[in-house]
């Protein structure tokens, strides 16, 4: 009889400490790096980066292996992450198509479910109306964060994005005010729930960081990047390296970019601890998830290219850590199955117990964040580029400033968009754990440079298989796997239910059609209609 007791208190124990775990399940922090490629953390495999406290942190966190974005540019990719729309469901395509007052956001339900929703960083996300319904406040904090270029516009380094080190402290970075204030709110016993998000700089190019982290990575230690000018590749490999005139760099310079790169991953990784350890010593640790994610990665000398391309789908640009770690979840947790990153839109939601009310095509992961594996059979899509039928979207388009000042590090970038658009056709390409198949069209190219790279055999993509006869069968599998999900994902009907009436007539003759929806259109009265208020 003493040991039944003795067992049923042990069990009411445990569920107790689960249910206070998950009471206490209310704060959101999301630190959220630019242009952070998964392989360049230690915990996801890189043996010379340095890294420490986003390695410690993946031991007391999950780790989803292979998380891959929608978009390889910001807007397009932290538009996705923050809605659960694919890119083509609503068209935010473009580095201008920034989300409105009556398009959802998560930091929207959370500020309208009574959370403290602050953020310090960089935008590319919301348009001013969108602001007052979702965040408290919002800002950018006042700093440098680059060197000088120190190469002559007639030096074919100058478009390296190869930049000298920041000569300033490392403490007078954007990137270390963003988050300094963020530990300055923690400090201050915030009242709760709060939601912080941090949407930083770094390591986005130019390639330069503060010392010591700028020579903090040995360029004899930088193993041998993805070789350029490989056969059957993508045209605009070729193109960019002739638009930046970087075509006559050697493979040490290549090497040297990485490691600065690295060396920049570093300065975030130090950033970030100071932020945990605030977490920490405000006794935040278990009332918070905190989430490790990028919106993109880069090509740091990796196929002799930099910085990245919007309709390049590689996995270093598509591929990047997302590191969960929430109250009662796993510890030291590793999924090996791809998710796509807007997965955290359901998921944080489920987690905080809040409701969803727009439809959107993420899958929650909150059983994988409490030990779960993932499916084996979960493949991730992944978007990118310009039609030429919409010539509007094109970065050297007049209307957004067109392709700028000779000397500008980005001209040769708008210049190569406006003189070789299909180089940036439309994208899309299909993961799963063995194969990735990258189809390519435009009005002008039914097919243009399309890509199948076969990953276990080849996993840094340099053979390219498309239209190899011994790969038929999986190409045209893959392709039948994207053309189901574009239908499935092709659009989402609006919301709110509107009667098919109008409250017409216009101008009112003082007697109108019924505009009461129970009159005009036959429902369910049975059954709730939620809106997703603004």
């Amino acid at each position: 009889m003493n040991c039944i007791l003795k067992v049923v208190v042990a069990v009411l124990l445990v569920v107790g400490h689960f249910a206070e775990a998950s009471q206490k399940q209310k704060n959101f922090i999301f630190y959220q790096p630019d242009e952070l490629r998964a392989d360049a953390l230690g915990v996801y495999g890189n043996k010379i980066s340095k890294t420490p406290n986003f390695d410690a942190f993946a031991e007391e966190a999950t780790r989803f292996d292979q998380a891959h974005v929608s978009y390889t540019v910001c807007t397009q990719s932290r538009v996705a992450f923050m809605t659960g729309w694919p890119t083509h469901v609503r068209g935010h395509r473009t580095l201008w198509s920034l989300l409105h007052k009556w398009e959802p956001n998560l930091l929207k339900y959370f500020k309208q479910n009574n959370y403290t929703v602050k953020w310090w960083g960089k935008n590319d996300l919301l348009a001013h109306d969108s602001f007052p319904d979702s965040v408290t406040s919002a800002i950018q904090s006042k700093g440098q964060d680059n060197g000088k270029n120190p190469y002559d516009l007639s030096d074919p380094r100058h478009y390296s994005f190869l930049y000298e080190a920041y000569e300033g402290s490392f403490n007078t970075t954007k990137d270390y005010c963003n988050v300094a204030e963020a530990i300055n709110f923690l400090n201050s016993r915030p009242k709760e729930p709060f939601f912080i998000f941090l949407p930083l700089t770094k390591p986005h190019p130019p390639y330069s960081v503060p010392e010591p982290f700028y020579s903090s990575i040995d360029v004899k230690d930088v193993p041998d990047l993805r070789p350029h000018s490989l056969p059957n590749k993508p045209d605009y490999h070729k193109l960019i390296r002739q638009y930046r005139n970087i075509t006559s760099l050697d493979d040490a310079f290549f090497k040297k970019i990485h490691a600065v790169y690295l060396g920049s991953v570093s300065y975030s990784d130090f950033l970030f601890g100071l932020l945990l350890a605030a977490v920490k010593e405000n006794g935040f640790d278990d009332s918070t998830t905190v989430s490790v994610f990028a919106d993109h990665g880069d090509y740091a000398g990796d196929y002799g290219l930099v910085e990245k391309w919007p309709s390049g789908l590689e996995d270093v640009l598509t591929r990047v850590p997302l590191l969960i770690r929430t109250p009662g979840g796993a510890r030291g947790h590793v999924v090996d199955e791809p998710v796509q990153l807007f997965d955290i839109v359901p998921t944080m939601l489920e987690i905080a117990n809040i409701s969803l009310a727009h439809v959107q095509f993420g899958k929650s992961l909150l059983p994988q964040l409490h030990g779960a594996t993932g499916d084996p059979t979960w493949a991730v899509y992944s978007e990118g580029g310009y039609a030429t039928s919409e010539p509007r979207d094109f970065e050297g388009n007049p209307a957004v400033g067109g392709i700028g000042k000779k000397k500008s590090i980005y001209y040769p970038k708008a210049l190569q968009q406006i003189e070789r658009p299909l180089s940036v056709c439309r994208s899309t390409s299909v993961r799963t754990l063995t194969h990735k198949l990258v189809f390519r069209s435009d009005p002008q190219s039914e097919d243009h440079c399309s890509e199948l790279y076969e990953l276990q055999s080849d996993p840094k993509e340099l053979k390219n298989l498309y239209n190899d006869p011994a790969y038929s069968l999986i190409q045209a599998q893959l392709k039948e796997k994207l053309f189901l999900w574009y239908m499935q994902t092709s659009d989402v009907t609006p919301w709110a239910i509107d009667p098919r009436s109008g409250g017409m007539p216009y101008p009112s003759t003082g007697r109108q059609l019924p505009i009461d929806i129970s009159e005009d259109t036959p429902t369910d009265s049975s059954v709730p209609v939620m809106y997703f208020t603004t």
